[in-house]
């Protein structure tokens, strides 16, 4: 027996609880890998999921918990054999499986990835999806152009775990970087890692009918969307890219007109974590490894537990989480 946070589901009320419980091996789904877990983290879908109605759960009981690495114990397949250490992020684990919320995970070969060298379990989950999508978005600008002689790169929702590793590689890249937040006690902690700029999220939340504004961003990680991205993108310099990465501000992009992109060839890059192919992860992962610094990593981590859990759901839900939460399972 082992313990794992299970999210159950009153049938008569439709309410839905959290806690933490021993299940066995036998309670884990099939599949062809089974994982002895080290460490988690929380993203927003955790806290969809964990919280009351169960967001974006089908079925109970269940065990969230999107992102997870850890160690093979048992392998069907023969490009695991235990020993090997492996992450896990995306392919709706979590949501439509069993996920990494528990000290024993049963897994498809094909949703995992080698950990690369120089890589540990909590380091990994302090990346976690999170990271991920920040090193993501990071090549995907690369690939469209990204030049740090063209000016600062623009990263909203900068306080958060995609932003705050984003702001920390592009940085540690030779990036000018500048931060949109909404919380001012966050500046400090963005210009630690590595923001040379701070903008006032009211800076970028009002409505304009201007179809252009000045040219100021060489490229952006947008992790906000809505009325912020209608403004961003009026104010991208010619032949720039934007990486789309959330809709926290709202899924449609307000005020937003086609003329960025007819008049100054503006790129609109829509980033996918959850089904990314196996190649670009291993890639993603491998540049997480050479070009994540991790002192700035160290500086965004907050250690929980699974008893933590069901607080800091409801807590990233209200954008309260600030930088990256690193789960000790089996604390």
């Amino acid at each position: 027996m082992f313990n794992a946070l299970v999210v159950e589901k009153d049938e008569e009320t439709g309410k839905t609880s959290a806690g933490v419980k021993q299940i066995g091996e036998d309670d884990l789904p099939g599949a062809e890998v089974l994982v002895a877990v080290d460490y988690s983290t929380v993203n927003y879908k955790d806290g969809l999921c964990i919280g009351p109605g169960g967001g974006l759960v089908r079925h109970y009981p269940h065990v969230p918990g999107i992102d997870f690495a850890g160690t093979v114990e048992a392998s069907d397949d023969d490009r695991y054999k235990p020993g090997d250490r492996v992450v896990l992020t995306g392919w709706r684990v979590g949501e439509a499986h069993w996920g990494g919320y528990a000290q024993k995970a049963r897994v498809k070969a094909d949703w995992l990835v080698p950990l690369p060298d120089g890589l540990d379990s909590r380091t990994a989950m302090a990346v976690g999806t999170a990271g991920l999508t920040a090193m993501l978005s990071v090549m995907a600008l690369e690939d469209h152009g990204l030049d740090k002689n063209r000016g600062p790169v623009l990263v909203t929702g900068a306080a958060g775990g995609v932003g705050s590793v984003a702001t920390a590689i592009l940085a540690h890249l030779g990036y000018a970087v500048a931060g949109v937040t909404g919380r001012p006690e966050t500046a400090d902690y963005l210009k630690g890692l590595g923001a040379t700029t701070i903008v006032p999220r009211e800076e970028l939340t009002e409505l304009t009918r201007k179809p252009l504004e000045s040219e100021s961003w060489a490229g952006c990680v947008d992790a906000v969307g809505g009325a912020m991205l209608g403004r961003v993108l009026k104010q991208m310099k010619y032949g720039t890219s934007v990486a789309a990465v959330g809709l926290a501000g709202g899924a449609a992009i307000e005020g937003a007109l086609i003329t960025p992109f007819i008049l100054r060839g503006v790129n609109l890059l829509g980033i996918d974590s959850v089904m990314q192919p196996y190649a670009n992860r291993l890639r993603a992962w491998e540049r997480i490894a050479s070009d994540l610094p991790r002192d700035k990593l160290d500086a965004m981590i907050q250690p929980a537990t699974l008893s933590d859990l069901p607080d800091l759901g409801a807590a990233i839900l209200k954008g309260q989480v600030k930088g990256r939460v690193v789960v000790d399972v089996n604390a």
